[in-house]
């Protein structure tokens, strides 16, 4: 297992998965998570309310506080930061999760959807205590993402940045389960582990500061265990990475013939963390 991690170099993670994000055009990011949008929402781990507590604090937000939420997909942060009566502006470029969103928060008024992307989103400058982004400002470019931010705040307004690191099974069992992911989805052959989602969180955190945008960064994160059933483990994994449907039928089955050997339930790990910077002066 040391002997893996070693090879894994985490800023190539960091650069890989950027990659990725700029290599999909808007139009694609439009429809990207629709195949799997109703089940985003309940498959993927909740952000811990320990982190999204602080975050709160830290970005000293009161109640009549306003926030600008890029890539709020179906509300899986949205909702946390609505029940503290907060106004929000949603933006999401991905109309079905708009829809789904819309439900999720259809009992705090004060949340308002905008279906665009932060591109397209006709900037409203100084308008906002603070800019959130959970699991989401890596899809924006990086020339835009930090500087459109602060230009939306007010003076010492903040950046609130949630991130869930991708749930992983223990290692003995990944072991296991790497047989399949080589025979049908040899993109998915990538295990992390605590050290390396840890070097990955402070990759995320120096872009920040690079950026010189914000400044007076602080970071705040936890290790986090969650138990998924097995078919609840599958649908998890369908919102990570798009598959063809006779490739995806074909590794859930490989995937779950392994798993059952374990049991009827799957254990995984992962890094939570919120990082809150203040915007720089100009």
């Amino acid at each position: 297992m040391q002997d893996f991690r070693q090879e894994i170099n985490a800023r190539a993670l960091i650069d890989l998965e950027q990659r990725r994000t700029d290599s999909i055009g808007l139009e694609q990011r439009r429809t990207w998570y629709s195949p799997v949008a109703d089940v985003y929402y309940n498959a993927r781990a909740d952000y811990p309310k320990e982190l999204i507590d602080r975050s709160v604090a830290l970005a000293q937000l009161d109640s009549d506080a306003s926030i600008l939420e890029v890539g709020c997909g179906p509300g899986n942060a949205t909702v946390a930061f609505a029940q503290f009566g907060f106004s929000m502006t949603c933006i999401e470029p991905n109309q079905d999760f708009c829809h789904l969103v819309q439900q999720n928060c259809d009992q705090y008024p004060k949340v308002t959807i905008c279906n665009t992307s932060f591109e397209e989103w006709e900037l409203e400058p100084k308008q906002f205590n603070a800019v959130l982004g959970a699991n989401a400002f890596h899809w924006i470019p990086p020339e835009i993402r930090y500087t459109k931010a602060a230009e939306a705040m007010c003076d010492n307004g903040f950046l609130i940045l949630l991130w869930n690191l991708t749930p992983e099974p223990k290692y003995e069992v990944y072991q296991v389960l790497e047989e399949v992911y080589q025979a049908y989805a040899p993109s998915f052959v990538r295990y992390e582990g605590a050290e390396v989602q840890a070097d990955i969180l402070r990759g995320f955190g120096q872009d920040i500061l690079d950026s010189n945008c914000f400044k007076e960064l602080v970071v705040e994160q936890t290790a986090c265990e969650v138990t998924y059933s097995i078919d609840n483990y599958l649908k998890l994994l369908s919102t990570f990475r798009r598959l063809q449907p006779e490739t995806k039928e074909l590794l859930f089955a490989g995937l779950r013939q392994k798993l059952e050997k374990f049991g009827d339930s799957v254990q995984l790990e992962f890094l939570s963390a919120v990082h809150v910077a203040r915007k720089a002066p100009v």
